[in-house]
C-alpha cells in the first residue's frame, strides 16, 4: 500500500472517529438524543468546531443576520445584553455544554439582540445557516425544539415523568383529554312525565347509574341511583310517579370541549358522580366519576367523598395513604403538576372541613358562627403531600368586648382541629400560625386592623414574615364577611405606593440559585451541602412576584398561575414572559414533587432540597432555565419598582 493511500486512509479513519465521538458526545444531550441517527450524523458531517478564548465574542447585534448555528461542546458562553435603564450591559444567561444558540436569531432571519462572549475558553460547534435550513426540514424532532424551544423539553421531561410512573401502575390517561371524547354519546334520557319505573327499568337494562331528565333535548334534571336510594328511603308513593318528582333539578354541566380534569374537579367540589354534556344547550353526553378513573383502585371522586364521611379523625388520618397512592396515579396518566396540587389542595380541604366538623361534635357546638381561613400554599391552592398548618379564624363581633368573649369560647375548639389535623399529617406551624393562636383567632374588626397596620406601618423585615397573610381563602364557613374584609384590603393595597415598594424588595428576598458565572449555586457547608432549596429559591421567587403584581392590580385570585394569566390578559405582563413563567413554575414544583414521591418511597423525611448533580441532563438544562426565568422575573421587578 502507497504512503498517500495510508495517509489518505488514516484520514478518513480520523474523521469518522471524530463524528463518532461528536455523536455520542451530543446524545447525552435534548434535542440531539432523540434525533434519527442519520439525521444526527448529517448534521455532524456538516459542522466545524472552533476555539474561543474567554472574553472572545461570539456573536453580536451588530454582526447582522446570523450565519451559523452553534453548539457548545466544551465550556461557558455568556449572554450579555443593555437592560432599559441600564448603562453597563449584564448577564442575562449562561449556556453550558450540550446547548445550543441563537434559535430565535437564526428563525427569524436577524441579527441576535444579545452578545455571546466565551465566559471561558470554549469549542463551539457551528452548522452553517444554509445547512440549519436543510436540517430544520430533515428532522421533526430537531424543527419541533427548534420553534419551540425549552416547551419541548418540558413535553420529554412530561413524558419521562409518566413513564417511569407507569411502569409501577400499567396505566395510559390524559387528565387533559376532553371529555367530548370521554362522554357516553347517545346517554339514556327520558322526558320530565316518565313513570318512575319505567325509567328504572331503562337504567337497568342499559346498565348505567344515571337517566337524563330533558325537555327538547334540554337536560331539566338527572335520577341517579342514589336519587333512587333516597325515594325508597323516603317511601315513594307509587313507582308510577312522574319521574320529575324524583330527580335533582339543574343538573351540574360542562361543554364538550372542557377536561377531564375539569370534570374531575367539578365532581370533587360538587360531591357528584355524574356531569352533563351539554353544547349550545342540548344534551349531548354524560361523563361519569367510572368514566374519569380508576386510579389503582383509588378513584378521586370516591375518595373525597369517602373523606367527607368519615367518623373519625383516625380515618381521615389512614385516607392521606390514599391521596399518596392517588398523587403517583395522576403522575401516570399525565396529570401536570398544577393539577395534582390543585386536587391535593382540594382534598386537603375537604379533610380540614371534616377534622372541624368532628371536632364540634366531641368538643361540642360553641355556638358561634366563624370561618376558617387558610393561608400560604392551601391558600393559593398549590400544596403538595409535604405541608404545614397555616390557618386562622374569623367571625362577627359587635365590639371589642364581645370578641375578646368569642374568642375565649373558640379557642380551645381551635385548638383540638389544629392537634387534629397534625394527627391527618398536617405538620404544625413553627411559626404558630394557626387558629389555635389567639392572634390568629379574630373578630373581622379585628383582621381589618391586623392588615392596616401591615399596610401602613410594615417595615421590610415584619412584612418577610407576615406576607403569608396575603395568600387568603375561606376553607370552612360563611366567607362573605371575610371576602368584604378583605376587599377591602385589597383597596388599600392598590392605592399605597409605599408598602407595594416593600412587597417588592420582599420579592427580591429570596435569589434564584444561580450565579453569574456558575452553574448552580449551593449550600457550601453543613448538612445542606452541595444542595439548593426548590421551594424557598425556585418557587418563592414566583409565588412572590405573583402576590404583588396581583395585589396592586386588583387580582383578587390566590393561585400563582391564575395571577400570571390575569397580568397577562390584563396587558401588565408581556404574553411570552408570562408562558415562560408559568413553565417554570411547572417544572420547579414537578423537580419538587417527584422528589418527595422518592422520600416517600424510601420512608425518608420530606425535603425540599436537591442536589442538582443528581439530576439528569435534560432535568438539570431545564431547571438552569426555569432558575433563569425567576431571575428575569426579578429583574423586571427591581427595574418597575426602581429597586
Amino acid at each position: 500500500m502507497s504512503k498517500d493511500l495510508a495517509m489518505q486512509q488514516a484520514g478518513r479513519a480520523a474523521v469518522l472517529q471524530n463524528v463518532h465521538g461528536t455523536m455520542t458526545f451530543l446524545l447525552g444531550y435534548p434535542p440531539f438524543n432523540q434525533m434519527e441517527h442519520s439525521h444526527l450524523a448529517w448534521m455532524v458531517e456538516h459542522c466545524q468546531l472552533r476555539f474561543y478564548a474567554e472574553g472572545e465574542s461570539i456573536i453580536r447585534p451588530q454582526d447582522g443576520p446570523v450565519q451559523h448555528f452553534y453548539i457548545l461542546k466544551q465550556g461557558l458562553v455568556r449572554g450579555e445584553r443593555v437592560l432599559a435603564g441600564q448603562s453597563l450591559p449584564e448577564t442575562t444567561f449562561e449556556i453550558s455544554a450540550g446547548e445550543c444558540f441563537p434559535l430565535a436569531a437564526l428563525i427569524g432571519e436577524r441579527a441576535t439582540r444579545t452578545e455571546h462572549l466565551a465566559g471561558e475558553d470554549c469549542f463551539c460547534l457551528m452548522l452553517p445557516r444554509s445547512d440549519f435550513v436543510r436540517l430544520f426540514s430533515l428532522s421533526p424532532v430537531f424543527r419541533d425544539f427548534a420553534l419551540r424551544g425549552v416547551s419541548s423539553l418540558l413535553d420529554q421531561v412530561n413524558q419521562q415523568a409518566q413513564l417511569q410512573a407507569t411502569e409501577s401502575l400499567g396505566a395510559q390517561y390524559s387528565l387533559d383529554t376532553r371529555i367530548g371524547d370521554l362522554a357516553v354519546r347517545h346517554p339514556i334520557s327520558c322526558a320530565p312525565d316518565m313513570p318512575l319505573r319505567e325509567a328504572v327499568r331503562l337504567m337497568h337494562e342499559a346498565g348505567v347509574g344515571s337517566m337524563v331528565v330533558v325537555n327538547d333535548r334540554q337536560p331539566q334534571g338527572i335520577f341517579t341511583l342514589r336519587d333512587l336510594r333516597r325515594v325508597v328511603a323516603e317511601g315513594v308513593p307509587s313507582l308510577d310517579t312522574p319521574i320529575a318528582g324524583a330527580m335533582t333539578c339543574e343538573p351540574f354541566h360542562l361543554p364538550p370541549s372542557s377536561s377531564a380534569f375539569d370534570a374531575a374537579i367539578a365532581m370533587t367540589t360538587h360531591h357528584i358522580a355524574h356531569i352533563c354534556v351539554v353544547d349550545h344547550g342540548e344534551l349531548v353526553g354524560v361523563v361519569s366519576e367510572r368514566d374519569l378513573f380508576s386510579l389503582q383502585r383509588v378513584d378521586l371522586v370516591h375518595l373525597a367523598r369517602t373523606i367527607r364521611q368519615a367518623s373519625r379523625v383516625a380515618t381521615l388520618a389512614a385516607l392521606r395513604a390514599d391521596i399518596r397512592r392517588l398523587v403517583d396515579s395522576m403522575l401516570a396518566h399525565g396529570a401536570s403538576s398544577t393539577q395534582i396540587t390543585h386536587i391535593v389542595t382540594l382534598l386537603n380541604d375537604h379533610t380540614v372541613c371534616r377534622v372541624i366538623e368532628l371536632c364540634i361534635q366531641s368538643e361540642g357546638d360553641p355556638g358561634v358562627p366563624f370561618s376558617w381561613l387558610c393561608f400560604g400554599s392551601e391558600g393559593r391552592r398549590e400544596q403538595t403531600l409535604h405541608t404545614d398548618q397555616d390557618n386562622a379564624i374569623l367571625f362577627e363581633a359587635d365590639s371589642p368586648e364581645q370578641a375578646l368573649q368569642i374568642r375565649e369560647r373558640l379557642l380551645p375548639l381551635a385548638r383540638s382541629i389544629n392537634q387534629a389535623l397534625a394527627e391527618c399529617g398536617f405538620t404544625l406551624c413553627k411559626g404558630n400560625i394557626m387558629a389555635g393562636n389567639p392572634e390568629l383567632c379574630l373578630s373581622r374588626a379585628e383582621w381589618a386592623a391586623r392588615f392596616e397596620r401591615f399596610i401602613r406601618a410594615a417595615t421590610p423585615e415584619n412584612l418577610l414574615k407576615s406576607s403569608i397573610y396575603l395568600d387568603f381563602r375561606v376553607v370552612w364557613g360563611a366567607d362573605q364577611g371575610a371576602e368584604q374584609m378583605f376587599a377591602e384590603v385589597m383597596r388599600k393595597i392598590a392605592g399605597n405606593t409605599l408598602f407595594q415598594h416593600m412587597l417588592a424588595q420582599n420579592a427580591l428576598h429570596h435569589r434564584p440559585p444561580i450565579g453569574r458565572f456558575r452553574d448552580f449555586v449551593v449550600a457550601r457547608s453543613g448538612a445542606e451541602k452541595d444542595t439548593l432549596d426548590l421551594k424557598t429559591q425556585g418557587l418563592t421567587p414566583f409565588v412572590d412576584a405573583a402576590r404583588l403584581l396581583a395585589l396592586a392590580h386588583g387580582i383578587r385570585e390566590p393561585n400563582t398561575l391564575e395571577r400570571f394569566r390575569q397580568l397577562r390578559d390584563m396587558g401588565l405582563i408581556d404574553a411570552k414572559d408570562a408562558d415562560a413563567y408559568e413553565e417554570a413554575y411547572h417544572f420547579i414544583q414537578l423537580i419538587r414533587m417527584q422528589q418527595h414521591q422518592r422520600q416517600q418511597s424510601a420512608d425518608q423525611p420530606f425535603s425540599n432540597r436537591i442536589d442538582p448533580d443528581n439530576l439528569n441532563h435534560l432535568d438539570r438544562r431545564i431547571l438552569r432555565e426555569s432558575f433563569r426565568q425567576a431571575k428575569r422575573l426579578q429583574a423586571s421587578l427591581a427595574l418597575r419598582y426602581k429597586l
